[in-house]
């Protein structure tokens, strides 16, 4: 039988490097950078120095990072360790390393849930930016996206009760029932498109299209609620947003603020739009549709904005690692730009 050689195996792994985008990724993040943050799940989860070591804190973060770039349950995640090697090297695993089971996964995560760091870990990652080079510049974007989650069928009684903020009682009585019951999530409908879930307040750079705040309330909550709260620190004092965010209480905001309006304006049943400002508000949205090239390329690449985990704690932690992983993305992309000199 034909034995591949010292050689055989290098140049199968250059060619592999040659594929494999997860090594620009771990080159270009400090995952280090993380540690501070991550060690809280440590010295919450370990009670005692006896039985196994527990994996290694960032090690489990880059797990769920993976999770978040191949869109991969928690069971298919263990096994993809397993069988692929450029995830083994991506974690800095060999063959002959343990690898993170799907409970450990889950618990890791639960973890996140628990001590609420996920925004700590993204405002980690923002630092790295920064740092190497793409602060916030040339204004802010804002807008929101649905996150479905799966629906939920309850008797008309008990749904009044969840939206009055009740917990039914068949909810509490059985336990079993209320585990499957996500009672933070809400309907609406936008566009004749009904939606069941949460939201996804995001603000982008104009400059780079990297998300730097953003807020998640369940999907009722209308975009004007989440605006002035996400805003954050840019050179430019610019502010673009589509018209369900304007109003005049705030454009007044805005202005006391300092911050330069450019959200689009809508018209009114007996005041239509002229045609003035159907020009100006075309202009706007060319800027505008910057960030719903963020939200498509989630949904096309990281798997859609949906999941399947209960209640806005856990929500929140998949969404925030949602974010997480498009900037680190768009890392990457900027990277690759700038040192190809495009």
């Amino acid at each position: 039988m034909w034995q591949p050689g010292f050689f055989d195996l290098d140049e199968r792994f250059k060619k592999l490097d040659e594929k494999d985008p997860l090594i620009n990724l771990n080159l270009i993040v400090d995952w280090e950078n993380f540690r501070a943050t991550l060690d809280k799940v440590r010295k919450k989860d370990r009670k005692s120095n006896a039985g196994r070591k527990p994996f290694d804190v960032v090690v489990m973060f880059k797990v769920l990072v993976l999770q978040h770039l191949y869109n991969v349950s928690d069971e298919q995640i263990e096994y993809q360790i397993r069988d692929r090697y450029s995830f083994c090297r991506f974690l800095g695993l060999t063959p002959s390393d343990k690898v993170p089971d799907a409970k450990t996964i889950w618990l890791f995560r639960e973890q996140l849930v628990k001590l609420n760091v996920v925004k700590e870990l993204f405002y980690d990652f923002d630092y790295q930016l920064n740092e190497q080079g793409y602060a916030a510049q040339k204004g802010q974007i804002v807008d929101a996206s649905f996150v479905d989650v799966p629906k939920q069928r309850n008797k008309k009684n008990e749904n009044k009760q969840i939206k009055d903020g009740e917990t039914p009682e068949r909810f509490s009585k059985n336990p079993n029932v209320g585990a499957q019951k996500d009672i933070d999530a809400r309907w609406t409908k936008k566009n004749n498109e009904v939606h069941f879930g949460y939201k996804d307040h995001a603000t982008i750079d104009n400059a780079h299209k990297l998300i730097r705040e953003y807020e998640i309330t369940s999907a009722e909550v209308h975009d004007s609620n989440i605006f002035e709260e996400i805003l954050t620190d840019n050179t430019s004092k610019d502010v673009w947003a589509d018209s369900a965010y304007r109003s005049e209480e705030s454009e007044l905001t805005l202005d006391v603020m300092g911050y330069r309006s450019h959200v689009n304006k809508k018209g009114k049943r007996n005041s239509p739009l002229t045609e003035q400002e159907k020009k100006a508000n075309k202009r706007k949205s060319k800027v505008r549709a910057r960030i719903e090239h963020v939200f498509g390329s989630m949904t096309n690449e990281q798997g859609g904005l949906q999941f399947r985990v209960i209640g806005l704690a856990r929500n929140t932690v998949k969404i925030g690692m949602m974010n997480i992983v498009y900037n680190m993305r768009r890392l990457v992309s900027l990277h690759r730009i700038s040192t190809s000199g495009i």
